[in-house]
């Protein structure tokens, strides 16, 4: 009977985690590429984005071939928009940032709903100016605020059975010493 419940218990374990889960459709991991290889202006560049709710990271990487005698003066620019134009078009600067000998430069844009944006890349140079258009869908952090503790929960849940494992155990070794002890001290 008791083996029975306990697999009754660990079914409906299985059966309530798997309705609770949720399918993954957030980005969470590393940035994406939404442009690759593509000439804008005097540039072959790679646009490639972390489009979290709150502030997102684009970086743009330049190809090193052209790289020095471009990115002295390249002025970089990223502009986002939501596709339906509830809000107008808000530009970010991009700063440079020298990453192992790769010219990157990067931007943090802002946004404030989980829905598909409008990215307009810009670049300036003494060169020529370029421009270049993406689209990608801004996505939520995980679970925000509580994604720690929704992390947390396994390991706090294998501590828990195990304390629980290790007190009854002891109980019955408690048990047994007494049942010993009992029958010799009469």
């Amino acid at each position: 009977m008791r083996v029975r419940n306990r697999n009754l218990a660990c079914g409906l374990l299985l059966v309530l985690s798997l309705a609770v889960s949720v399918p993954a459709s957030a980005h969470i991991g590393p940035p994406f590429p939404i442009i690759e290889n593509q000439k804008v202006g005097p540039c072959v560049i790679a646009l490639w984005t972390h489009p979290d709710i709150g502030t997102g990271a684009f970086y743009v990487m330049v190809d090193p071939k052209q790289s020095s005698e471009i990115c002295s003066e390249l002025k970089v620019k990223i502009g986002v928009q939501p596709e339906s134009h509830r809000l107008p078009e808000a530009f970010y600067n991009a700063e440079r940032d020298d990453v192992q000998g790769q010219i990157q430069y990067k931007a943090y844009a802002d946004f404030d709903r989980d829905e598909w944006w409008r990215v307009h890349l810009v670049i300036e140079s003494s060169k020529g100016n370029g421009e270049a258009f993406s689209r990608v869908e801004a996505t939520p952090t995980a679970l925000g605020q509580f994604s720690l503790l929704f992390y947390l929960f396994p390991f706090l849940a294998v501590a828990f059975l195990w304390y629980r494992g290790v007190s009854r155990t002891r109980k019955r070794r408690k048990k047994r010493v007494q049942e010993i002890q009992a029958p010799s001290g009469t």
